[in-house]
């Protein structure tokens, strides 16, 4: 049976006009910077700087959107959307740094484009990915860390079958599926809880499907999960 993509009906309840841009990707080869530009990052997180001029940090319309999001549900103390965490380092001239090839493509569109990135090893998901409401207590191990921490009750999440890919929404991920030189199989996925900026979302993906192809020769496939469609195969 093949693994599917799916948002559940508790997640739509608290943001029914999301949409999340989700891209695949087979047999790639992640080690190589030859075709990337040297200042891919340093470029992006220059660029970056423009949505977060005012101070501060949380007058910014698009740190504003997730902070009120981020009210909706149980997050643990401080967690605070990816994308917010990406901007205030460029904000702070403490831009973020090289990982590896295809991590570097997405932080610099995310940087670029204000909307959270995420990249997963599918080799390492286990049955169905899901974004979810947790019951509480569900496992996961954060990226960088060997301690386990668990799920608060009512925290929005993405999960496998075996622990929590991603806390408090687009916060944290797994170390489990990180992305590494050896990853070979992805799935990416780009979250907009703004209607407003819909075409915005799609040029951003757009321009990450376009950066893993001309630096990674990487051809992914589209799909769009939104409340009417929630669900695609992986």
């Amino acid at each position: 049976m093949k693994q599917k993509f799916i948002v559940r009906d508790s997640f739509w309840e608290l943001f029914p006009e999301t949409e999340i841009a989700v891209l695949l990707a087979d047999d790639v080869s992640n080690r190589s910077y030859e075709n990337m530009p040297k200042d891919l990052l340093k470029q992006a997180n220059s660029r970056a700087i423009k949505w977060v001029e005012e101070d501060p940090i949380s007058a910014n319309p698009v740190i504003k959107d997730w902070r009120t999001a981020y009210q909706r549900f149980k997050t643990k103390k401080g967690a605070r959307c990816a994308v917010e965490n990406l901007l205030k380092r460029a904000k702070q001239q403490n831009g973020v740094k090289s990982i590896n090839p295809v991590v570097d493509i997405y932080n610099s569109v995310s940087l670029e484009w204000a909307f959270p990135v995420a990249g997963e090893d599918r080799d390492f998901l286990k049955g169905d990915l899901e974004l979810t409401i947790a019951q509480g207590g569900e496992i996961f191990v954060p990226i960088s860390e060997e301690r386990t921490e668990e799920a608060l009750t009512g925290e929005v999440v993405y999960k496998d079958s075996e622990s929590i890919i991603s806390r408090c929404w687009a916060w944290r991920d797994s170390a489990r599926v990180q992305v590494t030189e050896d990853t070979t199989n992805l799935v990416f996925y780009m979250e907009n809880i703004n209607s407003e900026r819909n075409a915005e979302h799609k040029q951003a993906i757009q321009l990450l499907q376009s950066r893993l192809k001309q630096y990674l020769s990487i051809e992914t496939t589209f799909g769009l999960i939104t409340k009417q469609q929630p669900e695609i195969t992986l």
